[in-house]
């Protein structure tokens, strides 16, 4: 299926791993010319050498940024100052004790998941506006509208990203651009599997078993019983940035495996 993406220019943050990294790559397969971002410039290399050997059509760029960093931000708008998507995925989690959560820890997590993504937001907004045409995506979590209580200070970022592109969705009536939000149930990434590694390391539950085991008693309500794959979450975020899907805005998308209840 052509998403008809060829030739559209998408930064992607924190796109060097895991569900960043998998939109990243499902979009450049489409002809996409992606951005990758992320801190170390090491990193950022290896993952733009990867697309330009896979996907050698394409144009992909990287820029090493700290993006909750104001300076760094700066750096981006003046390298990239137009682009037709820009993908919200740049966060931060940990499972933590609600009491153990200090003033610092909070500010630090709605930093870093809010308020980067709003500021690159504000400025690439009006010029999609501009350009009438752009898609903005919120990267978000089911922990945003159903919180595990493994880590609230995760989940209340995501619930503000739910917010925050619902008012931006607002600002964009009547034209060819779209704010949406993405909400990925749990996902095999990187950082997930160290989650599980320690989770279970010093438990005689074979490796093979992890998986299913904290689907069984920290995700009962899936109804797929199995971590989601980025991929997954990459097919579909390529398709919500594509001019193909236009009949929505101001959505909160769910990738969950069914683990959010509905009645309708």
């Amino acid at each position: 299926m052509d998403l008809h993406l060829t030739n559209k220019k998408a930064l992607i943050t924190g796109s060097t791993k895991g569900i960043g990294k998998a939109i990243a790559m499902e979009m450049a397969k489409e002809g996409t010319n992606v951005i990758i971002n992320g801190r170390k410039q090491p990193e950022v290399d290896k993952v733009v050498a990867e697309i330009k050997d896979n996907f050698p059509k394409t144009q992909p760029q990287g820029i090493a940024a700290d993006l909750a960093n104001e300076t760094d931000r700066e750096k981006l708008f003046q390298e990239i100052p137009v682009i037709d998507i820009l993908v919200n995925n740049m966060g931060i989690f940990q499972p933590m004790d609600y009491f153990d959560i200090d003033d610092a820890t909070w500010e630090k997590f709605y930093r870093v998941n809010v308020l980067a993504g709003n500021a690159l937001a504000k400025f690439y907004l009006p010029k999609m506006l501009e350009q009438d045409f752009g898609r903005i995506i919120f990267i978000a979590s089911e922990e945003a509208v159903m919180p595990s209580g493994e880590m609230p200070q995760y989940s209340m970022t995501k619930s503000m990203n739910l917010s925050l592109a619902k008012s931006l969705s607002m600002l964009t009536v009547d034209t060819h651009v779209t704010v949406n939000t993405i909400m990925p149930g749990s996902t095999l990434t990187e950082g997930v599997q160290k989650m599980l590694d320690d989770m279970y390391k010093d438990s005689d539950l074979p490796k093979d078993k992890w998986e299913k085991d904290f689907m069984k008693n920290h995700r009962s309500r899936s109804q797929i019983q199995r971590l989601i794959r980025p991929e997954e979450i990459g097919r579909f975020t390529a398709f919500v940035a594509s001019p193909d899907a236009s009949s929505f805005s101001g959505e909160a998308l769910r990738v969950d495996g069914g683990l959010v209840p509905t009645i309708f």
